[in-house]
């Protein structure tokens, strides 16, 4: 597996999170986000699978994703 790097928030406030990539093999998305802590969201979402967890990332982040930019398929 082999990551390129799409893109991190412009606007967070540690500079780290969050963070998009994406698998060259795969196509696959992988997400660094704030996890969902809120109870009422949590309650709404109902249970989450054994190791999965929801993540929130800002709507502004979405500029990084491919499809978004009418790239669409694999690369790499």
């Amino acid at each position: 597996m082999s990551l390129e790097f799409l893109g991190r928030d412009p606007d967070s406030p540690n500079g780290g999170s969050p963070t998009l990539w994406r698998d060259t093999e795969t196509g696959d998305i992988l997400i660094q986000g704030w996890t969902i802590k809120d109870p009422a969201t949590r309650s709404e979402i109902g249970k989450v699978p054994e190791g999965e967890e929801v993540v929130r990332i800002p709507k502004r982040m979405l500029q990084f994703l491919p499809e978004v930019n009418g790239e669409h398929g694999r690369r790499g």
